[in-house]
């Protein structure tokens, strides 16, 4: 039964892995990579070098760790709320509602949004019925990132309250009698009880986010990324799409996705370890 499985992955994921040697030559679509020129480090040395390096890091770093910080508990937090509503008939609809945008490409989330957040849209129109705005969110430095990652949050919050809810299933009904009969109110059974049972699921979740800090959702950058905040929103992913497929520098954009991969794998290392030290739980 796990043979479609390997397969898939064997053919889609670690087959594709021998590209990685493209990073390490002056790539010639004619030639392949069998008969390109070696440079070494070159292409490396160039990333390293080049005047946006680090505003582009920066901006990695920042997406990543907010996404992380703001977004990452968002959908923990639903599952903790949902799992309190004792009405079937109320919860599934909820929950439905909740993780239906999941399923919108980001095309039409970001022509949504883009007319909401418009400084003539409907919520500028609301904030002006207060006295306050218009504001430019997406032409803004200042409240792009702030933006792009509240919608993140907004369109996969349901999706990721699928896994919380399913570890909740599986804790024992009889610690929550036990709790009751000693006293414990929801918030100390929540605390005590729930937290604890579905911290594997966390950590692992946790783990995942961190090995793909520096990866962007690349159509939800390209949908909402324009000239007015390229200086906090061009990030590396976009920048491999300028330089890899507009460019066609195939070989640089390469070694930009090979320094992206070392790096989150170093970090998802020291989480683990770190995890594996402080709770007993890791991903490996």
């Amino acid at each position: 039964m796990a043979l479609p499985g390997l397969a898939y992955f064997f053919t889609f994921k670690y087959i594709p892995l021998l590209g990685n040697v493209i990073a390490f030559q002056n790539y010639n679509l004619f030639q392949g990579f069998l008969n390109s020129t070696w440079v070494g480090f070159d292409h490396f040395v160039t990333l390293f070098r080049y005047e946006d390096f680090w505003i582009i890091l920066r901006n990695s770093l920042k997406l990543g760790l907010y996404s992380i910080l703001f977004g990452f508990p968002a959908p923990l937090v639903l599952a903790l709320l949902l799992n309190e509503l004792k009405s079937m008939w109320l919860k599934r609809p909820i929950q439905t509602l909740l993780y239906l945008p999941h399923f919108l490409s980001w095309v039409i989330v970001g022509g949504i949004f883009t007319n909401l957040l418009d400084t003539k849209g409907w919520i500028n129109q609301m904030l002006q019925n207060f006295g306050l705005g218009p504001y430019d969110f997406i032409g803004n430095s200042a409240t792009f990132l702030g933006t792009i990652i509240s919608i993140g949050i907004w369109k996969e919050i349901g999706w990721g309250t699928i896994i919380y809810l399913a570890a909740l299933a599986g804790i024992n009904p009889s610690l929550y009698e036990a709790a009751t009969v000693d006293g414990a109110n929801r918030m100390r059974q929540i605390w005590s009880i729930t937290l604890p049972s579905i911290m594997p699921a966390i950590i692992v979740l946790l783990l995942l986010r961190v090995g793909n800090l520096l990866d962007a959702n690349i159509e939800q950058m390209l949908m909402f990324l324009n000239p007015l905040v390229r200086d906090v929103g061009e990030v590396f992913d976009t920048f491999i799409y300028r330089v890899g497929l507009l460019d066609s520098q195939y070989s640089y954009s390469t070694a930009i996705g090979i320094f992206k991969s070392v790096i989150g794998l170093i970090l998802l290392t020291l989480v683990n370890t770190l995890s594996k030290k402080s709770t007993g739980e890791s991903v490996y």
